[in-house]
C-alpha cells in the first residue's frame, strides 16, 4: 500500500478489469477519487460506482487502461497537446483528466477552457 489513493484505486481496477471482474471493491478512498470516478463514469469507462460508510464498489465499463500520472505534472495550456501524445493511444482516443482552478476536467474541456492545471490520470 502507498500513500497515493487515486493510484492504488487505479491499479485495483486494472487488476480487476485483467482477471475479468465486473466490480471491485476499495476500501481506501478520497473525494478526489470520487470525481475522478464521475468523471470516467461520464465518459463510459466505469459504469456505476456505489459508496458506503467504509467501501466504494466500482463497476467496470468500456476499459482497456486506466493509470495515475506520477509525478503529476504542472501543465499550461499549450503544453496539454505533447502530454496527450506520451499517455493516450491515439487522437481523439481517451482522456486526460487534469485538476484546474476550475475542479477537475478532461483534457478537452481544458483545452476549450483554455486554462492549464496539474495531471492526475488518464482512461482509454
Amino acid at each position: 500500500m502507498s500513500q497515493d489513493v487515486v493510484a492504488d484505486a487505479l491499479n485495483k481496477i486494472m487488476n480487476g478489469k485483467r482477471s475479468k471482474k465486473e466490480s471491485i471493491v476499495v476500501t481506501r478512498f478520497s473525494k478526489l477519487l470520487i470525481e475522478i470516478l464521475n468523471i470516467a463514469k461520464n465518459k463510459g469507462y466505469i459504469k456505476d460506482y456505489k459508496l458506503d460508510k467504509k467501501s466504494l464498489e466500482v463497476e467496470i465499463g468500456e476499459l482497456n487502461e486506466c493509470r495515475a500520472i506520477k509525478p503529476r505534472f504542472n501543465v499550461t495550456k499549450d503544453e496539454i497537446i505533447k502530454y496527450m501524445k506520451r499517455f493516450l493511444p491515439a487522437k481523439d482516443v481517451g482522456i486526460i483528466i487534469i485538476s484546474t482552478s476550475k475542479g477537475l476536467m478532461t483534457h478537452q474541456d481544458a483545452i476549450e477552457k483554455n486554462i492549464g492545471g496539474c495531471l492526475i490520470a488518464y482512461f482509454y
